[in-house]
């Protein structure tokens, strides 16, 4: 059941803007011409990761100050409030503000990644943190998929949505509408959630009143050792920020949170884009039929693979592997547009499944380095840190990925690295830059895992 539900709040997170996100904003009128699209949708997709930039250390010291419910609870109302101003969005500024509030004040992933380490064991802290990325990963590729299918529904399905109908007259609601349904239902279920932190501050009480009849029965501890146990709980708050084996997992999930930030925007822009620049002249059913296959693959790795290659490799080793495959398998993305038909439609929902998988592997290894650094009361706290830095890099991530993409459609004729290769030689460069990263003596890692 705990399972069921941080699935469930991981997929509402991942919204199906991704798919249609170009068309809407061409539908605008911002962009003076095809090329600047992608400017204008990198903003859009950055201002959510900007809001929850200002805001996730905050929801994160809230969560252990009252507990993860609380947060979680808002967050999901949140979602359902602004998923659905962003569908009745009818220009560029109300989209963008939709987004930016949407992201400051939904701060459900920092405490669903602290929940998930409390609920579960040492030894299944691996299939849970896995839980965590498989849902988010499959909300990456569900999300736009969905979009993609019901986007625009008075055009695909005339005999079902009149053009005169709300649906005819806010193309792009009927997708956050179903996505905000969805959340309204995860905001039900929340409520019966149980709160991990409290349940262990009873825990910790219950055994500081038996110790303190054992002490009490033997020898009473003098004023200077409780001013030394005090002293001593005050600095392992304020060192969070010196712990180096937390902030050098945050700043490795960091950079490759950009790459993934920037691929996503990317992919969705050059599948959609004209085979004349580049590009496979998707629609956005098309795009979301490949989203939709890369996140069954991802399904099943992640739930029946990932845990068993973890315990084996480690959580370092698999992130290792993930970067180093990934550098060969976006190299071959230019060439793969250079084909058609069946060929292409295998060739890229393999690469994008791939692709997929690598990714969350990465994070998932990640995300197990970073809980393991920290004390289970320091957990909201840290997951806030590491929220609001990766939102940092997330932010940059679209708005970097769509202005290189503009940039890079207007150079196709260039001799060197023309057109979408430099997109995808620069998308490297991040992936190599991570992970050199994960090598010491830049990484250190928690004392019971190894590098």
């Amino acid at each position: 059941m705990v399972q069921d539900e941080k699935c469930w709040f991981q997929l509402i997170q991942c919204y199906p803007i991704a798919s249609f996100l170009s068309i809407i904003i061409r539908d605008f009128h911002i962009a003076n011409k095809e090329e600047d699209i992608g400017y204008y949708a990198g903003y859009v997709g950055s201002a959510f990761m900007f809001g929850r930039a200002l805001t996730s250390i905050l929801w994160g010291m809230i969560a252990d100050r009252y507990g993860r419910k609380p947060v979680i609870v808002f967050g999901t109302f949140s979602v359902v409030t602004f998923n659905t101003l962003f569908g009745l969005s009818t220009n560029f500024w109300v989209a963008i503000s939709a987004r930016f509030l949407l992201g400051s004040l939904c701060g459900i992933l920092g405490p669903m990644r602290a929940y998930a380490s409390e609920v579960c064991h040492k030894e299944y802290q691996a299939l849970g943190m896995s839980v965590i990325s498989t849902s988010w990963g499959i909300g990456l590729v569900i999300g736009p998929a969905l979009g993609g299918f019901l986007a625009q529904p008075a055009e695909k399905f005339p005999h079902i949505f009149a053009k005169e109908s709300l649906f005819g007259r806010f193309p792009y609601f009927l997708p956050c509408f179903l996505i905000s349904l969805f959340a309204l239902g995860v905001l039900l279920i929340s409520c019966s959630l149980p709160e991990t932190l409290h349940i262990h501050k009873r825990y910790d009480k219950e055994s500081d009143e038996v110790n303190d009849e054992l002490v009490t029965s033997t020898c009473e501890p003098n004023a200077n050792e409780k001013v030394l146990i005090e002293g001593r709980h005050r600095t392992s708050q304020q060192n969070l920020l010196k712990n180096w084996p937390l902030m050098s997992s945050i700043i490795i999930y960091c950079v490759f949170q950009l790459h993934d930030m920037a691929y996503a925007e990317i992919f969705s822009l050059w599948a959609v884009s004209p085979r004349k620049n580049g590009g496979l002249s998707y629609s956005t059913t098309d795009v979301g039929e490949v989203l939709a296959i890369s996140g069954c693959g991802l399904l099943l790795f992640q739930l029946f693979l990932y845990p068993l290659i973890e315990r084996n490799l480690g959580p370092v080793m698999v992130s290792r592997i993930g970067a180093v495959l990934s550098i060969p398998l976006l190299f071959t993305y230019p060439f793969i547009a250079m084909l058609k038909g069946l060929s292409l439609m295998l060739l890229i929902d393999s690469a994008s499944v791939l692709k997929n998988v690598l990714s969350v592997s990465i994070t998932t290894g990640l995300f197990l380095l970073q809980n393991r650094a920290v004390k289970q009361e320091q957990r909201g706290t840290a997951n806030g840190i590491s929220m609001s830095a990766m939102s940092l890099f997330k932010a940059v991530g679209p708005a970097a990925g769509g202005s290189l993409f503009s940039w890079a459609q207007n150079r196709g004729n260039a001799f060197f690295l023309p057109g979408n290769q430099l997109v995808f030689f620069i998308l490297n460069i991040i992936e190599v830059i991570g992970l050199l990263m994960t090598f010491q003596p830049f990484l250190a890692a928690p004392d019971d895992t190894v590098l």
